[in-house]
């Protein structure tokens, strides 16, 4: 499956749900209480996070994407809490604030990376359904995709009264569900149980075959668009009537702290979906930012470069040869993390040691070297017949074998102009007596600020000069 990093900034997407406050005290540890057989934790940091189904609100402001959010809350501190850091990374949010009762909390006590308790605040909420679904309706005309974020805290009590709200614009719905009633999700376009939430409304499932059984029936009982069973270090399993079911191994390197996953899974999906992405692909890119999020502490969010550079593992295109729209998708990745591109190309016929050291040199401009290669017919046109001496798949692969270049791409043209002007690079590099205004390009590059620069070529080196040689040696 080829997968492609959506356009999340333009993929609003509304989270309605149990809004929660993921509280952290980190300290160290160095005795044992005189009181109890417990450890004493001296407190050193305290660290607030979002959670519950602003933590959903928050992967999708972290992937770019416009994100609302509709929850209930106490009016206290925690609530504020959560509305300024909520705020800070653009998160809209809509709190139906109820005085007297607490917002949520869980309060984790942590030393040297693990969890030693968990204390929880909170009481049932008594929502207004009917304002929160007001204040639902009243943004749907404003985003994509509606996520309900269920964490069985009260804050939903009016599934089926947003389900069919959102439906009737045809905006899809994506429900993360609780609880051992599956029929408030009815209608729904999408649910994401993980296998136990799954099995509590199905029964045991022995085997993939059972499991795929017992998920279509599901389907079909609750008129559902799809479900997407995950199923931790199994992968998830995507059913969907009269597709044949999709199974996704899991991607996790290394399982550090499972919590939020499942935030991070419905939010990825929702992105994409708003983006544009149909559902195979929107699943595989929450596939690999669920084995991102469970190698972090703690309810975290993944960004846009996480992803981004995942994806990129996944096509292959961390360096090699590369075609323009992998390049430009590793280009995307290097800028966010705040790499300079550098550029150059050439024909590379026979590769000798002037193009070595000229693309040592080269690299050395920048973070990141791309080299564009002239294809066989237009090495053709600027040589003269029986050039080139190896094909561009040969001259590519020798090119990217070489430890100063990141990615190698083609180009059809006599020169790079069109492709230098879809990548952009920071600087574009020539090599031999030229001045810069002589450089191909150049004008492109400078026109948006790039630099050009002009490095010198190891003498006696030359591939015209190579075959000459050899053919007087014939």
């Amino acid at each position: 499956m080829k997968l492609t990093m959506p356009r999340f900034d333009q993929a609003p997407v509304l989270v309605v749900g149990d809004v929660m406050l993921d509280r952290y005290w980190h300290g160290a540890t160095s005795r044992i209480s005189p009181e109890a057989p417990v450890p004493v934790v001296r407190v050193e940091q305290h660290e607030d996070r979002p959670g519950g189904a602003a933590n959903v609100a928050l992967n999708l402001a972290a992937l770019g994407a416009p994100a609302f959010l509709v929850g209930v809350t106490g009016e206290d501190e925690a609530a504020a809490s959560l509305a300024d850091s909520l705020g800070a990374v653009g998160v809209t949010t809509r709190f139906q604030r109820i005085a007297g009762q607490p917002t949520i909390v869980k309060l984790r006590v942590m030393s040297r990376h693990q969890q030693l308790l968990r204390v929880d605040f909170e009481e049932p909420f008594r929502t207004d359904a009917q304002a929160l679904a007001r204040e639902t309706e009243a943004l749907l005309d404003q985003v994509r995709v509606l996520v309900l974020s269920d964490y069985g805290k009260g804050a939903l009590k009016n599934h089926q009264a947003l389900i069919q709200a959102a439906r009737k614009r045809n905006i899809p719905v994506l429900a993360d569900p609780k609880g051992k009633d599956f029929s408030i999700y009815r209608g729904a376009s999408l649910i994401t149980p993980n296998l136990s939430e799954f099995e509590a409304i199905v029964g045991r499932c022995q085997d993939e075959n059972e499991l795929v059984a017992k998920g279509l029936k599901l389907l079909g009982d609750l008129e559902l668009g799809a479900l997407l069973v995950t199923r931790g270090e199994h992968g998830m399993t995507l059913l969907r009537p009269g597709h044949p079911a999709l199974h996704l191994p899991a991607r996790a390197r290394e399982v550090f702290d499972v919590t939020g996953a499942g935030d991070t899974v419905i939010s990825t999906l929702a992105g994409a979906l708003a983006a544009g992405e149909d559902l195979p692909q929107a699943v595989a890119l929450a596939n690999l930012a669920a084995g991102i999020v469970v190698g972090k502490l703690g309810t975290a969010a993944i960004s846009a470069p996480e992803l981004r550079r995942a994806v990129q593992r996944e096509q292959g295109s961390e360096r090699g040869v590369l075609g323009l729209e992998q390049l430009l998708l590793a280009i995307e990745d290097a800028r966010a993390h705040g790499e300079k591109i550098v550029f150059t190309n050439g024909c590379f016929d026979i590769l000798h040691a002037g193009h070595v050291s000229y693309l040592e040199q080269a690299r050395a401009q920048g973070d990141r070297l791309i080299v564009a290669v002239n294809d066989d017919a237009s090495v053709g046109r600027l040589k003269g017949p029986g050039r080139p001496i190896n094909s561009v798949d040969r001259r590519m692969a020798v090119l990217a074998g070489l430890g100063a270049v990141d990615w190698v791409v083609s180009f059809s043209e006599d020169t790079p102009e069109r492709l230098l002007a879809q990548v952009r690079p920071d600087v574009l590099v020539k090599g031999g007596d030229y001045s810069v205004d002589q450089v191909v390009g150049a004008d492109i590059v400078a026109g948006y600020g790039g630099e050009v620069r002009v490095l010198g070529l190891v003498p006696n080196s030359s591939t015209t000069a190579i075959v000459e040689k050899i053919r007087q040696k014939r």
